[in-house]
């Protein structure tokens, strides 16, 4: 296999040669200096390349022309929105990663025992293993929980990874059909409010650090229903007063049992206990009102409340996105109006 990697700058250049094994013959080239590479001589190609500047595109598209039949185009990018990646693949990317990319994924996608051209099966697929990792993590941190026993903090954060890169490469829409139909119940709930703060993240702009850091406040932010009896928190219909009053314990009870968890960090801490307070101090465990609600949370409770109208109930149909982002819209001082504003492409895909 001979792997060409194409950047615009010579530090990323540096990078990916520190991370490509010589097996894959790799060749390195900046983008202006690649007019002579045809496809004959590529069997993968990397491309490394800021996309959003319209030199970069003439001179990719160029290139693509050239290089366009090799198998494998991975294009590594660093704008994590939706148009970016659509760009990428407008410009002949069979997959797209995001900057700063694992070596192990990208050495992966380029073997010979990975099918790398995307398509919705293989996306569904990554999909697939991400939920089941993610599920098989939130059981064993519940199972800790009722238990009376120490979270797993690094395979929560294992899990939180893995929604985010699922996420981030194929996009909302596809992680919500995935955990619709493997799924139910709160590992549901958790699944999919845990994608839909990445994909608010990745929409707002957030650098990646931080999208991490929601990804694992949004897969914790419920563990605190470890400790409600099945048969009210499961219950097909609608809660009596003595049984909402203890689904409203849950966010209390999860900050009491992960309070002294080594290293849990006091952001995430905080999500999971104030996830449900709102800026005109009618939420709870603690009435918070306006600018005492982190920003996490803030971006959290909005995942939170549009998780809980789309997830599918044995005993409650999902409502469609743009139905459940009318009642956000509804909230009006209890949300942050420009997120939810802001909200509305990740409801409504766009």
């Amino acid at each position: 296999m001979t792997v060409h990697v194409v950047a615009d700058h010579p530090d990323k250049l540096a990078s990916l040669r520190l991370v490509l094994p010589r097996r894959l013959e790799p060749h390195f080239h900046l983008l202006r200096a690649a007019e002579g590479m045809t496809a004959a001589e590529a069997d993968a190609i990397v491309v490394s390349v800021d996309i959003r500047t319209m030199g970069n595109i003439a001179a990719l598209k160029d290139l693509m022309l050239r290089l366009g039949r090799a198998e494998r185009r991975i294009f590594l990018i660093d704008d994590r929105s939706h148009v970016a990646q659509a760009q990428a693949y407008a410009l002949g990317a069979t997959r797209v990663l995001h900057n700063p990319v694992s070596p192990s994924l990208l050495i992966a996608q380029l073997s010979d025992q990975v099918v790398l051209n995307w398509s919705p099966a293989s996306a569904a697929r990554d999909a697939m293993g991400a939920a089941s990792l993610a599920s098989a993590r939130l059981s064993k941190a519940f199972a800790a929980v009722a238990g009376g026993m120490n979270v797993d903090v690094t395979g929560m954060e294992e899990a939180a990874a893995a929604i985010a890169d699922s996420v981030m490469d194929d996009g909302l829409s596809n992680w919500l059909a995935t955990v619709r139909q493997h799924h139910e119940g709160t590992y549901q709930h958790c699944l999919l409010v845990a994608g839909i703060a990445v994909d608010f993240g990745v929409s707002l702009g957030v650098p990646s650090a931080d999208i991490r850091r929601l990804a694992v406040a949004a897969t914790f932010h419920d563990i605190g229903k470890a400790c409600i009896p099945l048969d009210v928190l499961d219950k097909p219909g609608k809660l009596d007063p003595e049984e909402r009053a203890m689904i409203e314990t849950h966010s209390s009870l999860g900050y009491d049992v992960l309070k002294d968890t080594p290293g849990l960090s006091a952001e995430v801490l905080g999500a999971v206990r104030h996830h449900h307070e709102f800026l005109d101090g009618s939420g709870y465990p603690d009435g918070l009102v306006g600018d005492s609600i982190p920003d996490i949370v803030r971006l959290l409770t909005i995942a939170d409340i549009f998780g809980a109208l789309i997830e599918d109930r044995r005993y409650k149909p999902p409502l469609p996105r743009e139905e459940a982002y009318e009642v956000l819209l509804k909230l009006r001082g209890k949300l942050e109006a420009p997120l939810v504003a802001a909200f509305r492409q990740v409801a409504f895909g766009q």
